[in-house]
């Protein structure tokens, strides 16, 4: 009984020992675990911040006006200047002829109410602008009445020596008040197809480009083509200003040289009616 008591003791004692390795072996697997948990963390905590993101750029038009200035060829660029001399013209002649013409209706007001109202016609003379239009054909006319002289012009009678030199300064001041229509005129017929020569153009470029390459690609026809449709947009810009400055001037004109002349005829009369007349 008791060698039986001893040897299940001794079997306990040995499976003691033998547990002992059994769970330190259990627990050594753990220790590499909380390693590789440690070892992110600490390679997380060096590694340097990403970088803030930054609002990107705006993309630049490769189609614009931009983009043919920088790399359009030697006609589109002339045809492009042309343009832009005929567009600066126009609206060069539009705003000074429009002065012009504000300036000489002014002048016309004025004459009606000051020059007919003097007792003299020197007075009448004095009384206009100095270096204006009604003071450059009343001077004109008391010229030409006070100077009826000479081989050739004696067989003209007075009132017809008279009217002549009057129409010659009205017809004077109806040039220059009239300068640059006919630019006008020339800028507002020719420039559309300008800008439609520089179409054909872009579009010769297209197809080249096509032919080059082999295939219809975007990227190979969008850029002569936007270069075409700004050439076409551009001629149109410029005609359409043009042509509306010319009929406007032209009709203002009309009106304007029609004073001018009611103020000739005027003049002729007081002149026919008193031929002994001293500036």
């Amino acid at each position: 009984m008791i060698s039986r008591i001893t040897g299940f003791l001794a079997a306990i004692a040995m499976a003691a020992t033998l547990a002992v390795p059994a769970h330190a072996q259990d627990q050594k697997p753990a220790e590499p675990t909380a390693a590789a948990s440690e070892a992110p963390a600490a390679v997380s905590a060096e590694a340097p911040a990403a970088p803030a993101p930054t609002a990107s750029a705006p993309a630049d038009n490769p189609y614009g006006l931009g983009a043919m200035l920088e790399h359009g060829d030697a006609v589109s660029k002339t045809v492009l200047a042309l343009m832009l001399v005929m567009s600066m013209g126009s609206w060069y002649i539009l705003i000074v002829r429009l002065w012009d013409t504000s300036k000489l209706s002014a002048e016309a007001k004025e004459a009606r109410s000051t020059f007919f109202k003097k007792t003299s016609l020197a007075e009448g003379v004095k009384s206009l602008k100095e270096d204006g239009a009604f003071r450059f054909i009343a001077t004109t006319g008391i010229d030409a009445s006070e100077h009826h002289e000479g081989a050739l012009t004696e067989n003209i009678d007075h009132s017809s020596w008279v009217t002549m030199n009057i129409d010659r300064a009205v017809g004077e001041v109806n040039t220059k008040v009239s300068a640059g229509l006919g630019f006008l005129a020339t800028v507002g017929s020719t420039s559309p197809f300008i800008g439609l020569f520089g179409t054909v153009w872009g579009i010769l470029h297209a197809l080249t480009n096509i032919g080059a390459a082999g295939q219809a690609s975007i990227d190979k026809v969008a850029g002569p083509v936007g270069e075409a449709l700004i050439m076409t947009a551009i001629g149109l810009g410029v005609a359409v200003p043009a042509v509306l400055g010319y009929n406007w001037l032209v009709n203002r004109n009309k009106g304007v040289m029609g004073q001018v002349r009611a103020f000739a005829a005027d003049l002729h009369g007081v002149l026919m009616g008193n031929r002994s007349v001293k500036r």
